[in-house]
């Protein structure tokens, strides 16, 4: 993972999509991504913490995301990385992980799951500080309860259904989830800043 052997290079780097483009290339869930975006604002407080993160000489200054539009995580959680970026003035750059496995293999979620969003911080000299991977814990600890609860409701229901249902409880979660991973991710970049 992130190590001087990495595929991402900071010619690699250059090449992923900036926000705008990434949505000029999106297939499904624009109008979604659109929603969170417009949804999507940081506190005066987390604003000036991330500038000041990114103000340090060791700070990020370049935030690599590996996403899918069609991944219910990604629709979320790519507007507020955007809105983290626009905050700290860090430079984004986006890629598809279908058409990505090789920078995918190297952050995957304990070592075995293509899990996105996937937020990868550098430094202006290209130098690994910290990833952050898929949504934060409250969302993992959340989103396993509600689909218990819609198992234990209703045992016979079939897929497509059990989808819908978990979109709809999920989608109430959507506010929570966002603020949870803006202080998970000012928490993280503290910590590795150290």
């Amino acid at each position: 993972m992130a190590s001087e052997t990495s595929v991402v290079t900071p010619q690699r780097y250059s090449e992923g999509f900036d926000y705008l483009a990434y949505m000029n290339e999106i297939k499904v869930n624009k109008a979604r991504f659109e929603g969170f975006y417009d949804g999507s604002r940081l506190s005066d407080d987390d604003a000036r913490a991330f500038k000041e993160l990114a103000s340090r000489e060791d700070g990020p200054k370049k935030m690599l995301v590996l996403g899918e539009d069609w991944c219910g995580d990604v629709v979320r959680g790519l507007p507020v990385l955007a809105r983290i970026c626009e905050a700290a003035g860090m430079e984004m750059r986006i890629f598809p992980r279908d058409s990505h496995h090789d920078i995918m293999n190297e952050f995957l979620k304990n070592g075995q799951w293509m899990s996105i969003p996937v937020a990868v911080f550098y430094t202006g000299g290209h130098d690994y500080i910290c990833h952050w991977i898929e949504r934060p814990e409250i969302a993992e600890v959340e989103m396993h309860q509600i689909e218990r609860d819609i198992r234990a409701e209703n045992p016979d229901i079939d897929d497509q259904a059990f989808g819908r249902e978990r979109r709809a409880r999920t989608a109430a979660k959507a506010d929570d989830w966002i603020a949870a991973t803006v202080v998970e991710i000012r928490e993280l970049l503290t910590e590795s800043l150290g």
